[in-house]
């Protein structure tokens, strides 16, 4: 069952990336689906297939998201910090991590979503 058959690339890319944006959004309103599919003029059947399809992607085609983290400025962080990725993996950084290798670690996460 796919819905996207016909659409160009860049449809179906916008498409994908549309009911990602509807499922983000779902999951902060704390509305059932019925209802937050009703409030957006969704159909609950499409959303459903829609959540399934991209849960189920492979890990790589994934998006990985991030949340500022904010600390004490000038405390140094003396326990390892763990990040979890949509995919499940997890990241752990020691203490003393220098920061340009967690921004180069950053970069590269951001290039394997791209």
């Amino acid at each position: 069952m796919d819905h996207s058959d016909g659409m160009s690339t860049e449809e179906k890319q916008e498409r994908r990336k549309l009911w990602g944006e509807l499922i983000a959004d779902h999951q902060q309103s704390g509305k059932s689906i019925s209802a937050f599919c009703r409030e957006r003029g969704q159909k609950a059947h499409l959303f459903y297939y829609w959540q399934q399809r991209l849960t189920s992607e492979p890990a790589p085609e994934k998006a990985v998201r991030f949340a500022l983290v904010e600390t004490n400025s000038g405390v140094p962080v003396r326990e390892r910090i763990e990040i979890t990725l949509n995919s499940g993996e997890k990241l752990r950084v020691a203490p003393g991590a220098d920061a340009a290798t967690l921004r180069m670690v950053l970069a590269v996460l951001r290039e394997a979503r791209a």
